[in-house]
């Protein structure tokens, strides 16, 4: 079962919940998540496997265009929600202040496309995907949680540190790095949300 909770980040409520791994479940969280919270907007945080060969351990990488590597290319232009290219994209704001708290930490923040699909990437499969798509990473769950803040107009970013790379690769090395990386991702996300409550505080201020 779904495990919500409840916190504030200043003055900005906050829901955090654990989806599970994979697309269906990262899909039924986020779709439970705006149902229930009626949330201004979703921010998925995780690990991920890194693709491109200039990708390091414990780089975090952030979204900016979203890909299924598994979903053939005309199912989201064809058919609903009718896509205009086969992609999902970050909000401009959440974005916007991810690069803003890139440039007051220390941890190494790459900015670029993510991509999805049900399996982990070994050897055989990655060379496909990066000619095909050129993602900086690729998981499990991200584009399905974009998928369902699309469909219902929610703004969405996703932030994933890298377990493992096409040099320190394998499952080995994603169990090694998950608890390191996970923590990470939090408190990238946590940096990045205290810059959009600041950018809003501002903005009302004039």
């Amino acid at each position: 079962m779904l495990k919500f909770h409840l916190g504030r980040i200043n003055e900005a409520e906050i829901v955090a919940v654990y989806s599970g791994v994979c697309k269906v479940n990262a899909a039924i969280a986020a779709q439970v998540l705006i149902d229930l919270f009626h949330v201004d907007c979703v921010v998925n945080a995780g690990t991920a496997g890194g693709m491109e060969e200039s990708v390091r351990l414990f780089d975090t990488v952030v979204s900016e265009r979203m890909v299924y590597h598994d979903v053939a290319e005309d199912i989201l232009t064809e058919f609903h929600p009718w896509l205009k290219e086969n992609c999902f994209t970050a909000d401009p704001r959440l974005l916007d202040a991810a690069k803003r708290y890139k440039e007051k930490t220390e941890y190494p923040i790459l900015f670029g496309v993510m991509a999805t699909g049900e399996q982990f990437i070994e050897d055989e499969k990655r060379d496909g995907i990066n000619q095909k798509f050129a993602p900086l990473s690729v998981d499990m769950e991200t584009v399905s949680v974009a998928h369902v803040c699309y469909a219902n107009n929610i703004p969405f970013l996703s932030v994933r540190t890298v377990t493992d790379t096409a040099t320190h690769r394998g499952i080995e090395n994603f169990e090694q790095n998950c608890e390191i990386d996970s923590g990470r991702s939090v408190k990238i996300v946590l940096g990045i949300l205290e810059e959009l409550f600041l950018g809003v505080k501002n903005s009302e201020n004039g």
